[in-house]
């Protein structure tokens, strides 16, 4: 086996079916990288270079006989030996040899290779293009960019890599080019469908190596306009115009110049805004069916879908459609606003009847029934007795017309049942508060509250168009305050019509207190309250209990199993009862095993807890809520940091938690329910459940890092920080604190995270808590040398050092000595860096990290690089960069790409420092905070300088520099010089 094909070489993806040679093995073939053989897996010698040029020449003739003739032309050009005929057939044979008989074939004086298209990487890749540009002619984008990333993933590096000859190199160029164009396809399908801040790392890379191609000079400056970088757009422009008049003399094409125009403007239509939804027909006059709201709003992808549903009525198949919905959500309105759309499709009339479904006493099919016939001309001495004989009349009556049947808030399929037509040409349309899954042939819809926009229109077209614009946002309180319910935004909006001195303003702070907000929504008849009450007055008691008591958890959603520890059931008997709930319209199904309130539904379920629970339960059910999130967060961090004696000092839990084997897991648990714990943590700041609340931040400390809910993090140790010091308990707040200090490192506000971990400190003495007596120094340790205060650093790390070995805290140890390696770094110990960085990582070794492991490495790499030990720091960075993505760490994925680019600068590839720093831009966009984006945009200017592109490195620069002076960070000096070097050489 020849070094070209080792054991590891890769074997490009298979589109089924295998193709599989005459001796039933199955044969592969690349040419998008160095041309390669594969047996059933296994790797083929493919020969000398001359003899992988000849196989080459065979492959990319697609089946097609080569003479003899051309085949020494492939390979030797106007220069071939004297021997090349016999040497052709030598290879030949060879090739022959190490494929089978049936595959290389002698033809009319030439060879071919008889082999499928799915077995040759090129001929898979035009498939895949091939499909791709039919989906996207389909309207499909993300089929065909699928399809595309599919076709650029079977290339390996350089095509035909070290085939000698002229075919050989004329081909490259061809697949180089084709490569390109499906590229350049690519990222205009990336842009369509939105992922333009991903584009631009990629095209700045393509930009650096292709200067001269106009088409992704064009895609670039429309990635950069549509992340929001307007001038590093214009700066691309400014760049490709210099460029091709020093290189070639000529001007920007002019598609480039018109797009720098459309920048200058800020043209919106580069911003494709979505089609707006087709205006919905007018409705027309009904019969039966009750008038329609004069102002009916939104709801057209509904209006659309039960129109066509109810059209398709005049064909063979009896059209029913099911709504369901809770009260107030507008399935009433909607159903008779469709219905008198659908009156064409009727001509024979509309029935119509409020089925009572929601009430104490709905109505009976055969009184319906009874109604129904009189309404479509049976006399009443016709009409029989029994339920069965009138609904079989009802059908023999319908049987040859086209009526349309609309059935109102009925209260289950039994009740629905008899009502139905039984022939083509009819339909009917069922509303219900519950979900009809076992009314066979339905056609359900679940109809949830309007959109934002949708609630304002409606609230704008019943309170007046001049009072709402004079207070738009004041207007978007209030329909926020209805949860975007119909009803309530009804409601609300009458009252405020009603009431000619009352402001927007006024209504808005009525409906801002939750206690009092269902007793505001009531006008008239009609009130939000009672709406609810029709449908809890319905639930067993079991149920009834379920709906109360979920309603005290804060959190958007939640999962089957919190519910089940917050009502103390197991998870079987849990789900019962929530999906009874769902099906009623009382809750809703958010995603498969997680559960929601609407907003105002959620206020009734607590007022009804208040009114119905004794205190103790409730309080109960909250702290087990608070155990379970404790106790799986705890286990999620143990998983991921084992040996960290972290978790050893929290608070002990009385309910038992999730337990997982899988990392991957584990996190897939944390990230889904990170705002449901992140809210119960803040709604339990009681002297009984502080301390856990702290000890859940500490648990879920990757959630701050991870960029996703930093925020929110944020906000909620703040919250517990204030509770714990009105509460009294030191322990409690300093652990807040240094939480609360390591969330203002991560987003880069020193300020902030210096006093709070110094006030931390000082709150460890009145404690005996050993995770703040370790903690609290090291975060003041790692703020002391971002500020350059490092005698202080290395002092406070030293002590965070000890710390952790007295409490045997193996990985925080770890963490501490590489926090240390890069206080010497600062202070130009490079070699004491390298030794302390790489003690860090043998003790991350010794214990079997992985996520902490990343972390020393990353420590260990910028140790290396300030040594001059380029290679080794690049691949230390790069295996913490592989792990920090596995974790969804995202700040220290987006600094471990920025440090690789200076890397890479360093070493002097510019072109692959500037994508990696685009890269490390896209993350950090909302993690890591302004002070480390500034030191991306400085290194990011570098690169681009060293590329060619120096204007658009000037506007890194500002917006570096910008960043530095409002933060009057010391950084603001170098910045500046690199803008100005004419002055800072004056200077010196």
């Amino acid at each position: 086996m020849d070094r070209d094909n080792g054991p590891h070489a890769r074997v490009p993806e298979q589109r089924a079916p295998r193709q599989r040679s005459a001796y039933g093995v199955d044969l592969r073939f690349s040419v998008l990288g160095p041309v390669r053989a594969w047996r059933d897996g296994e790797a083929l010698s493919s020969g000398s270079p001359q003899q992988r040029a000849l196989l080459a020449a065979l492959l990319l003739r697609g089946g097609r006989t080569a003479t003899a003739a051309e085949l020494i032309d492939a390979i030797w050009g106007d220069e071939p030996p004297s021997q090349a005929l016999a040497t052709i057939r030598t290879y030949a044979s060879r090739l022959r040899k190490v494929l089978d008989p049936q595959t290389l074939v002698s033809d009319a004086g030439g060879y071919a290779i008889r082999a499928g298209q799915d077995a040759v990487d090129v001929h898979v890749v035009r498939d895949l293009a091939a499909e791709a540009e039919k989906a996207r002619a389909g309207g499909d984008r993300f089929q065909a960019r699928d399809l595309l990333n599919k076709a650029l993933g079977l290339w390996d590096g350089e095509a035909l890599a070290s085939v000698p000859g002229p075919y050989a190199e004329n081909q490259r160029t061809r697949l180089e080019e084709w490569r390109l164009q499906l590229t350049e396809s690519r990222l205009d399908l990336d842009l369509e469908v939105g992922c333009h801040a991903e584009a631009v790392s990629e095209l700045t890379a393509l930009t650096a190596a292709h200067p001269l191609r106009e088409r992704l000079r064009e895609l670039l400056m429309i990635a950069l306009y549509r992340s929001g970088r307007q001038a590093e757009a214009l700066a691309v422009y400014a760049d490709t115009r210099r460029l091709l008049a020093d290189e070639l003399g000529v001007d920007p094409r002019p598609e480039l110049a018109q797009l720098q125009q459309r920048i200058l403007r800020a043209d919106e239509e580069l911003a494709r805004p979505a089609d707006e939804p087709a205006p919905a027909p007018a409705p027309v006059r009904p019969a039966q069916l009750p008038a329609t709201v004069p102002d009916f709003t939104g709801r057209a992808s509904f209006v659309r879908e039960l129109g066509a549903r109810l059209a398709t009525a005049e064909g063979s198949v009896m059209a029913v459609s099911a709504l369901a919905g809770i009260g107030g959500v507008g399935k009433t309105t909607l159903a008779v606003h469709v219905a008198h759309q659908a009156r064409q499709h009727f001509p024979d009339g509309q029935l119509y009847v409020d089925l009572q479904g929601a009430g104490a006493r709905a109505a009976e099919p055969e009184t319906v029934l009874g109604a129904f016939l009189r309404a479509l001309g049976t006399a009443d001495s016709a009409i029989p007795d029994s339920l069965d004989e009138r609904a079989a009349l009802y059908r023999s009556t319908l049987d040859g017309r086209r009526i349309l049947v609309l059935l109102d808030n009925a209260h289950d399929a039994a009740q629905v049942r008899p009502l139905l037509p039984g022939t083509a040409g009819c339909a009917a349309l069922i509303t219900s508060r519950v979900r009809m899954v076992d009314l066979a042939g339905s056609h359900l819809v679940d109809l949830d509250v309007m959109s934002p926009e949708e609630a304002l229109q409606l609230f704008t077209r019943i309170a007046g168009e001049e009072r709402v614009s004079a207070e738009r946002e004041a207007a978007l309180d209030v329909v926020a305050a209805c949860g975007f319910l119909p009803l309530a935004i009804r409601i609300a909006a009458s009252r405020l019509s009603a009431r000619r001195t009352w402001t927007v303003s006024v209504l808005a702070a009525k409906l801002a207190d939750g206690r009092r907000r269902l007793d505001e929504l009531q006008a008239g008849d009609l009130a939000v309250k009672a709406t609810f009450e029709l449908g809890y007055g319905q639930l067993e008691p079991a149920q009834a209990r379920a709906f109360r008591l979920l309603g005290l958890a804060d959190g958007p959603d939640i999962s089957l199993t919190a519910a089940a520890a917050l009502l103390d059931l197991e998870a079987h008997a849990a789900e019962d009862l929530l999906e009874a709930l769902v099906d009623t319209s009382l809750l809703e199904s958010a995603a498969p095993g997680r559960y929601r309130y609407h907003d105002l539904v959620r206020l009734y379920a607590r007022a009804c807890a208040e009114r119905d629970e004794e205190p103790a339960e409730r309080e109960s059910a909250l702290s087990r809520l608070l155990d379970f999130y404790l106790a799986t967060a705890a286990g999620v961090y143990a998983l991921e940091r084992p040996g960290d004696r972290t978790v050893a000092h929290l608070e002990p839990t009385g309910y038992k938690g999730l337990t997982f084997t899988r990392h991957e897991h584990a996190l897939d648990w944390l990230y889904s329910e990170a705002n449901s714990l992140l809210a119960c943590a803040q709604q339990s700041t009681a002297a009984g459940t502080i301390r856990r609340s702290v000890d859940l931040l500490l648990a879920c400390k990757d959630l701050a890092e991870s960029g996703a809910n930093s925020r929110q993090f944020e906000s909620v140790a703040t919250v517990l920080r204030d509770a714990a010091a009105v509460a009294g308990d030191p322990r409690s707040e300093a652990r807040a604190r240094t939480t609360l200090a390591q969330v203002h490192s991560t987003a880069g506000r020193f300020d902030q995270a210096d006093e709070e971990a110094r006030k931390a400190m000082w709150l460890a003495p009145s404690t005996d808590d050993v995770w703040t007596h370790c903690n609290a120094p090291n975060e003041v340790g790692i703020i002391a040398g971002y500020r350059n205060r490092l005698d202080e650093a290395e002092a406070l790390l030293q002590q965070t050092i000890a710390a952790f070995r007295a409490d045997a805290n193996q990985p925080g140890e770890a963490s501490a000595l590489c926090n240390l390696s890069r206080v010497h770094l600062a202070i130009g110990h490079t070699t004491s860096a390298v030794e302390l960085a790489s003690e860090g990582v043998a003790l991350y070794n010794r214990m079997g990290l992985t996520l902490r492991l990343a972390n020393g490495r990353y420590a260990l790499g910028l140790a290396l690089a300030r040594a001059g030990r380029q290679e080794e720091a690049q691949d230390r960075l790069s295996e913490a960069l592989s792990v920090f993505r596995d974790s969804r760490q995202r700040l220290w994925e987006g600094m471990t790409l920025f440090r690789l680019a200076e890397v890479h600068l360093d070493a002097g590839r510019s072109a692959q420092a500037a994508g990696l720093a685009e890269q490390a831009l896209a993350v950090l966009l909302h993690v890591g905070g302004e002070w480390r984006r500034a030191n991306v945009l400085t290194v990011l200017g570098k690169a681009l300088q060293r590329i060619g592109q120096a204007d658009r490195a000037k506007v890194c620069w500002q917006d570096a520099l910008s960043v530095f002076d409002q933060l009057k960070s010391p950084e603001a000096e170098a910045v500046s010089r690199l803008l100005h070097p004419a002055s800072a050489s004056r200077k010196s």
